[in-house]
């Protein structure tokens, strides 16, 4: 059935805002946007939605999740980034199942489309989002990790990632793909990096990786020295400068080579952004995780006069604690007003491009979805316009200063879809909330026991 979707305002993203405006979706696509006055309704056959007082939009593109970890809000608090990192790694390893991983990611997935978001690019060590996406509905890629800092566990840690993401590829599907994610400079060795890149052009598989994100990791890459060679030295693992930047490693590993997701990108040069751009790569661009962890303010403006695709990520829940694409997209504009030291250097409209088209030019799927355009396939969300909202003189503004992380969505379509309805996430389930809850009770107990609080 055809449907027409009503509301105050369309934001398609590639025109401007329209008042009273209408969106046509025919089966998984959209066929017509414009003014409500002007909509094709002589068909009888055209059912029509009223969504009330609401700014429809494009699905928003979430370009960095960990669904997995959603089970860890609020968990490490009060770490520095080397324990941080060490404290998740014990307690994904010894204290977490792959059920408790496949329920957090499910809750991760049900927290997603609450806040309209459409498509998730997730990087996993389970690969249990994989499968709570496609259950869900959801439009993403999951970027399966490999871990090997130690150059003699390449072979087998290239072994272990084939068997798995091929057994994985089987399952995916028209809105869910399996890619690669050699994790980082401190925990992936030179050799594992040019295997994960060979392997991945071969098989034809995205890649994603973390990279200058810290300047510790750059101390690492650069020198040799810092926390994360200690840590390997402590472990018995040599460790010896390896390149100029952590992006000059992935050109030298090849990695650059497939046109990776580039994953924070904060400690970059225009050397750095340069050799990106001819490469093809990619940025996803986490300003909340950046700033909570101290990492600093990524540098945007330069990023996007390279040329380089670029979107929105919010990382997991254990470093930015919510899931919500629209506050990220607020926390980039003051973020680029605090370095540029220029009021609105980055728009509200800009912004909210990043979280749609930007996050699908950086998927590679900008021809698919990102924008509100006939022949695009039909992931919409719609958020309500509460009372405080108003007055609005332009709906984008209101989106991401008024209503920003209080922003829940009434409606949500993927591909024709419809997994949000009325505000109610379709098809959730309670006990899976609840098993994440008693998985939280027991991670505070071992808290208490184990970390200095």
């Amino acid at each position: 059935m055809r449907t027409l979707f009503t509301a105050t305002w369309v934001l398609p993203i590639v025109a401007p805002p329209i008042a009273d405006g209408a969106v046509l979706v025919d089966g998984r696509t959209i066929a017509w946007v414009g003014p409500r006055c002007e909509a094709p309704v002589e068909d009888h056959a055209i059912r029509v939605v009223s969504l009330g007082d609401a700014i429809l939009m494009p699905g928003l593109v979430n370009v960095h999740t960990h669904l997995e970890l959603t089970g860890l809000r609020g968990f490490l608090e009060g770490l520095d980034f080397r324990d941080w990192l060490r404290t998740l790694t014990v307690v994904r390893r010894d204290l977490l199942t792959d059920d408790d991983l496949l329920d957090a990611s499910f809750v991760g997935g049900y927290e997603a489309l609450r806040h309209g978001i459409t498509t998730v690019a997730d990087t996993t060590d389970s690969a249990q989002p994989l499968h709570a996406m496609r259950a869900l509905g959801l439009r993403g890629i999951g970027y399966v990790e490999v871990f090997g800092p130690d150059p003699a566990q390449c072979a087998a840690s290239m072994a272990q990632l084939r068997s798995r993401v091929d057994a994985l590829r089987c399952d995916d599907t028209a809105l869910v793909r399996t890619g690669v994610s050699p994790h980082a400079p401190y925990t992936v060795s030179a050799p594992l990096y040019a295997a994960t890149a060979h392997y991945a052009r071969e098989a034809g598989l995205p890649i994603a990786v973390h990279i200058a994100e810290s300047p510790a990791e750059t101390q690492f890459v650069r020198e040799g020295g810092g926390p994360f060679a200690e840590r390997l030295r402590a472990r018995g693992i040599p460790v010896a400068p390896q390149a100029r930047s952590p992006i000059a490693l992935l050109a030298a590993t090849g990695v650059l080579d497939e046109a990776p997701l580039c994953i924070h990108a904060i400690q970059v040069d225009a050397t750095d952004l340069a050799q990106m751009a001819s490469a093809g790569a990619r940025i996803a661009h986490c300003p909340i995780s950046n700033a909570k962890l101290g990492h600093g303010i990524a540098p945007l403006e330069a990023m996007r006069a390279a040329g380089i695709p670029i979107g929105l990520g919010t990382d997991s829940v254990a470093s930015n604690d919510r899931m919500h694409l629209i506050d990220e997209a607020r926390q980039a504009v003051l973020g680029h007003a605090l370095g540029s030291g220029v009021p609105d250097s980055l728009r509200a409209h800009e912004a909210l491009e990043l979280a749609t088209r930007g996050g699908a030019r950086a998927l590679g799927w900008h021809d698919r979805i990102g924008t509100l355009e006939p022949g695009k396939a039909a992931d919409l969300a719609a958020f309500p316009l509460t009372e405080e909202a108003h007055p609005v003189f332009d709906p984008a503004v209101t989106l991401v200063h008024v209503l920003a992380g209080r922003a829940r969505a009434s409606w949500v379509l993927v591909d024709g879809q419809v997994l949000v309805q009325d505000g109610r996430v379709l098809g959730e389930e309670a006990q899976r909330i609840t098993r994440v809850r008693q998985v939280g009770a027991r991670l505070q107990q071992w808290r208490q026991h184990s970390l200095p609080m």
